[in-house]
């Protein structure tokens, strides 16, 4: 059994008085949960170095939303994943909204992640489907091709830190979940893809759902057998939402363990 993996990202959310005090709550109230599933949070990069001193030796772990591919010069406005090794453990790429509202590419993507490997960094990378491209029958199309390219390269090695978080983007901040079926089923083809570049590796690499993932659902999607976990937005905000979140998680690992 792949251990689960629950991240709540922040997106652009909270100050950093606000943030920092959400951060300290979520210690206090998620660490019990640790001992079942590795628990993550995503700050907006300018909370970054306080939430991490918050955080220091405790099992919850910082992560950044996004950096770029060079380890420094003249990108204004750019973080690097030189300047975040050591502060963070996990770097988030490819979300939807930076795939469509900041235009990011597959390549792009590609040149971000060789560079967070080469500063070890856990990656997450994000795929998915936009809601033209799933009504016309496109996913597995679409999956395949943000897959391959962003993977082009990446050593085995390098692959036993990636998580890839499958995202529909019609469920992002909609309400509207997959059903835990079909996001099954559409991790279950992830996971095949990344049997075609790591085939002693694909079994145990985790693949997360993210896309209006709240309390009331989390237990059907995490029930399903390719499902390892959650990339949470709007309920990560919430503290009494994804403690629910981590605790449902925490209840279907116990119960596969019986």
């Amino acid at each position: 059994m792949r251990r689960p993996l629950i991240a709540g990202n922040w997106k652009m959310h909270f100050t950093v008085p606000e943030g920092l005090e959400y951060a300290l709550r979520l210690r206090h109230d998620l660490e019990p949960y640790a001992a079942h599933l590795d628990l993550v949070v995503l700050p907006p990069a300018v909370m970054l170095w306080e939430i991490a001193n918050a955080l220091r030796g405790c099992p919850i772990k910082v992560g950044a939303q996004n950096a770029g591919w060079e380890d420094q010069g003249p990108f204004t406005g750019e973080i690097s994943p030189k300047m975040l090794a050591g502060w963070c453990d996990y770097l988030l790429i490819g979300h939807s909204e930076r795939r469509q509202l900041f235009g990011e590419t597959d390549e792009e993507l590609n040149r971000k992640l060789q560079a967070a490997f080469r500063h070890g960094l856990k990656v997450i990378l994000a795929v998915g489907e936009t809601l033209e491209e799933y009504e016309t029958g496109r996913t597995v199309e679409v999956i395949t091709r943000q897959l391959s390219a962003a993977l082009y390269g990446i050593t085995l090695t390098a692959a036993t830190d990636l998580t890839i978080a499958y995202e529909p983007v019609w469920a992002i901040g909609t309400g509207k979940a997959a059903t835990p079926q079909y996001a099954n089923q559409t991790m279950g083809l992830v996971r095949t893809l990344l049997a075609r570049s790591f085939a002693d590796l694909a079994a145990s690499m985790r693949v997360i759902y993210g896309g209006s993932v709240t309390p009331a659902n989390t237990r059907s999607l995490m029930e399903q057998p390719e499902i390892d976990g959650a990339l949470v937005g709007g309920a990560s905000l919430k503290a009494a939402d994804f403690i629910q979140i981590v605790q449902a998680t925490a209840e279907v690992v116990r119960s596969k363990r019986v």
